[in-house]
């Protein structure tokens, strides 16, 4: 059996053995626990000016919009279908749905994929935030942002930084019977 080598004085073994001492005692840096009391955690987009957040639970995931073909007699807010990995895929302007106002479509949009009975469905989104955290004590009304068709859908919203989020329920969309009635 070799002996370790000395590297600046110090044994290169031990050096080693002290890293990862160090790295298991240290958490700066660890993302929040998931388990901390009064957080909440979902995924933060913009439909037009709101900004909202859904449960992670809800969002199957998120794609950028593929070639979508429209199917005739269907709801204006029913943009179409879509073939997403050999699977059709309904295509759904939330805006549309929401506010009777189009989404104007770009290149990098994105839409989030939702579980609901009988298939997934996708919903357009304005801008995606990615990942969004919220504690309890940045709770605030929710009336501003629960306004129309939205206050079916919203019943929390918090404050962070300058922005206030309303807390979307994109299951409770998909159970709405209009929602489910995408035939004209």
């Amino acid at each position: 059996m070799s002996t370790p080598e000395r590297t600046g004085g110090g044994d290169a073994f031990a050096l080693l053995i002290d890293y990862e001492r160090r790295s298991l005692a240290h958490e700066a840096g660890l993302p929040e626990r998931l388990d901390a009391p009064g957080l909440w955690r979902g995924v933060g987009y913009r439909v037009g000016v709101r900004r909202l957040a859904s449960n992670f639970d809800e969002v199957v995931e998120i794609l950028p919009l593929p070639q979508i073909t429209p199917v005739p007699g269907a709801q204006g807010w029913m943009l179409g279908v879509a073939n997403v990995r050999g699977n059709l895929l309904p295509i759904v302007d939330l805006k549309q749905f929401l506010e009777g106002e189009r989404t104007v479509l770009h290149e990098s949009q994105r839409m989030l994929v939702v579980r609901q009975a009988g298939g997934d469905v996708a919903v357009t989104i304005d801008e995606l935030f990615g990942q969004r955290s919220f504690h309890e004590t940045n709770e605030v009304p929710a009336d501003a942002l629960a306004q129309g068709r939205y206050a079916h859908f919203v019943d929390r919203a918090f404050r962070l930084g300058d922005h206030e989020w309303g807390i979307f329920s994109l299951e409770r969309l998909t159970r709405t019977p209009e929602f489910r009635q995408a035939a004209a």
